[in-house]
């Protein structure tokens, strides 16, 4: 169950999920489930992940956390409360609260107890089959709009992943790197994943 520290008398246990709402309103819930906020409309999490879900995840979570250790940079992996704001939006005020599977933040000044007020530099998403619409679309284009240095899309039907790098405020969409490959990060050329390990206790 989630827990802030802002409750007030007046909160939802369960908001009406045809409304659109702010994160002041998302601080406010008592949920018995995680949910995202995107555009001001809920949508909540999908059932727990499955295994091939969490096998990908491990490995993924595994080669990043050696590689950013020691660096300015820091992991995060779901449930993460990230909070996609404008320049000088108080985070209140965003209509835009995701739950990346993992992503990478830079900047520090971002990361408050409850959780990330801005664009992380890198997030990776897997793709299931009642969330790939969101991720691959939704989600994508919020990741663009509001600057998400670099999103990986990881398919684990196709056992591939999808670069994405932003560039001039539109995301160049490199194509995909299958089970062989070693995927290549752009804004971290140093960070290198074998993908042949991510997937190989993956089952069809």
């Amino acid at each position: 169950m989630k827990e802030y520290k802002e409750h007030t008398p007046d909160t939802v246990n369960e908001p009406d999920l045809s409304g659109t709402y702010t994160a002041a309103d998302y601080l406010q819930w008592k949920m018995e489930e995680f949910a995202e906020l995107i555009r001001g409309k809920i949508f909540k999490m999908s059932p727990a992940p499955t295994i091939n879900h969490q096998r990908i995840a491990k490995k993924f979570l595994m080669n990043l956390e050696v590689f950013f250790t020691n660096t300015p940079c820091e992991l995060f992996f779901a449930p993460v409360d990230v909070y996609l704001v404008k320049p000088g939006q108080h985070y209140k005020k965003t209509k835009n609260i995701v739950e990346p599977d993992l992503c990478v933040v830079c900047d520090e000044s971002k990361l408050k107890d409850f959780g990330c007020v801005g664009a992380p530099d890198l997030v990776v998403e897997i793709l299931s089959p009642s969330t790939q619409g969101r991720d691959q679309k939704d989600k994508f284009e919020l990741y663009e709009e509001y600057g998400v240095r670099e999103y990986w899309i990881v398919s684990p039907e196709n056992r591939s992943v999808i670069l994405n790098v932003l560039e001039d405020g539109k995301y160049k969409i490199y194509r995909p790197r299958i089970e062989s490959e070693t995927l290549q990060s752009v804004i971290f050329p140093d960070l290198k994943v074998e993908l042949k390990e991510v997937f190989k206790d993956v089952k069809s």
